[in-house]
């Protein structure tokens, strides 16, 4: 089973490093915001403010791939993006779906590029 998890000092590290400070955070934000109303000015202005940077990284990944992405061929990186946003539209505006749409072309895509 080690084989398959790896050192279990490290999920402990991982969980108490990365997991616990997180998860404290949501909690009180969703504590703190649970009377927020959703249609108010500032709360538009913060997703607005949110979705820019998304796009901003995600633009960087495309142009500027860091890692093993760099190997993928940049046609093959900009259909995935664009399978991604097909199937997000397509599917009522499904995160999920348009996620797991734009990898599923990047992994079958690398496979048969090779």
């Amino acid at each position: 089973m080690s084989g398959f998890i790896g050192d279990w000092q490290a999920l402990v590290v991982l969980v108490l490093a990365g997991f616990l400070p997180n998860e404290l955070w949501r909690m009180l934000g969703l504590w703190l915001g649970g009377g927020i109303d959703e249609g108010s000015e500032l709360l538009i202005w913060v997703r607005a403010v949110a979705t820019a940077i998304l796009a901003g990284v995600i633009a960087q990944i495309l142009v500027l791939p860091p890692g093993a992405l760099a190997g993928v061929p940049a046609l093959l990186r900009y259909g995935a993006v664009a399978a991604g946003l097909a199937v997000f539209l397509l599917a009522r505006r499904s995160i999920f779906a348009g996620v797991v749409a734009g990898e599923v072309v990047l992994v079958i895509g690398q496979l048969w590029w090779r």
